[in-house]
């Protein structure tokens, strides 16, 4: 059987539904004083630590939001001056979340949020081709959760994960002019999540929290290919009427740690701040197992295994708000945002890159009703790219920019 050339690489980031693509846009306040986590004002604190819950100043509380996010990455051959830049689509993150206290001391709640995902897009026919052409990545967590507060500071929390996630990637195989299709729309995995939510002053909360690593499942995956010869499909053990092999893998999102704290200075003004640990060491390797396509080295040539070097990042968030009124509000941010990977292991499908991002936004309170407007511009810096495995070298950098709303509703 005729082994074909697929980049291991790209198949392990094009399935790993992160690989810098952990998208820190689940709420519209959090977003403007730098996406920090120690606010219980309404159910958005639930996604960041569900015994936030316990600390809304609500009986019920509904919070609901979505962004519109856009990126461009531009690469550079610095041999040919050749310059491509990608043209993607803009994102749409949202999430929901409900918090409901039955009794006092009892709260339960949901949330629901897109996590890790993006879309990235070159031109069909730039040197990378063989690496990606096209990149769609969804992940979106469901999260059923309780809160247990045992005192007037201190509250408890669990929540667990159900995560779904989907694939859609396009690249050239140049060895037979063709063109190979990965989808894949029924990924799923589970985790669980856990805080600890301290308000040991009225000037003062501590957000500490924990989120799990989710080992995302592909079992229906499907790869097509495309040949301009049907001559090839049986070489490579393929059904020449339909072009296609069945895939699977075991994929992890990573674990995430994170402090937080709000400090009231004055009565109108408070200062936020989050330190995030996440455990991006868990991609040391990733295995695809396909049904038929050789894919893979001369000993399994249908298991591929793709080394993915990443190491464990930090996340550093500073933000403040000012409320000059009792209904509106302005909120100022930044945050620094490491890699998970170094020069040499840059990937064109995930692109990722030490990043400072400056927020802000305002906020109305109409009663039982608030109303939240973010925004954010991320300056990423200039990666040098130099990956010997993939023969891939050159100079690369990004911009990238979001824009939120959010709705409350605290009736009672």
């Amino acid at each position: 059987m005729k082994k074909i050339l697929v980049s291991t690489a790209l198949l392990a980031g094009v399935l790993s539904y992160a690989g810098g693509f952990r998208v820190s846009l689940q709420g519209v306040r959090q977003l403007a004083m730098a996406h920090t986590s120690a606010h219980a004002e309404d159910a958005s604190v639930a996604f960041f630590n569900p015994a936030g819950m316990s600390f809304i100043p609500s009986k019920l509380s509904i919070a609901v939001g979505g962004f519109a996010a856009g990126n461009k990455v531009t690469f550079q051959n610095m041999n040919t001056l050749q310059n491509t830049e990608t043209d993607n689509p803009i994102g749409t993150p949202v999430y929901a979340a409900i918090a409901y206290k039955p009794v006092d001391k009892l709260s339960i709640g949901f949330s629901f949020s897109t996590p890790f995902g993006s879309t990235i897009e070159y031109p069909s026919d730039w040197e990378g081709k063989e690496m990606v052409q096209k990149l769609e990545l969804k992940a979106y967590y469901f999260q059923p959760m309780v809160s247990y507060k045992f005192n007037d500071w201190f509250a408890f929390g669990a929540s667990y994960i159900y995560a779904r996630g989907q694939v859609n990637w396009d690249k050239a195989i140049t060895q037979f002019g063709g063109e190979l299709n990965l989808k894949d729309d029924k990924a799923v995995g589970h985790g669980y999540g856990f805080g600890f939510y301290f308000r040991p002053d009225p000037k003062l909360d501590i957000s500490i929290a924990y989120r799990s690593p989710v080992d995302m499942k592909a079992t229906h995956g499907k790869a097509t290919f495309k040949f301009p010869s049907q001559s090839v499909y049986p070489l490579l053990g393929l059904d020449p009427s339909t072009g296609q092999d069945d895939f699977s893998a075991m994929l992890p999102l990573v674990e995430e740690y994170t402090v937080g704290l709000t400090y009231k200075i004055t009565p109108k003004w408070l200062v936020s701040a989050d330190f995030n640990y996440h455990g991006w060491d868990r991609y040391g390797k990733l295995k695809l197992d396909f049904a038929s396509a050789p894919v893979g080295n001369q000993a399994d040539p249908t298991v591929l295994v793709a080394p993915k070097n990443f190491h464990n990042t930090k996340t550093f968030r500073l933000g403040t708000q000012y409320a000059f009124t009792d209904m509106i509000y302005a909120r100022l941010g930044a945050y620094y945002d490491e890699s998970p990977y170094g020069d040499e292991d840059f990937i064109p499908e995930t692109p990722s890159y030490d990043t400072y991002v400056v927020t802000g936004g305002v906020g109305f309170k109409l009663k039982q009703f608030g109303v939240d407007i973010a925004g954010g511009y991320a300056m990423p810096q200039a990666r040098d790219v130099k990956n010997a495995n993939l023969g891939f070298y050159g100079q690369s950098t990004a911009t990238a920019f979001y824009v939120g709303l959010g709705l409350s509703y605290n009736p009672f």
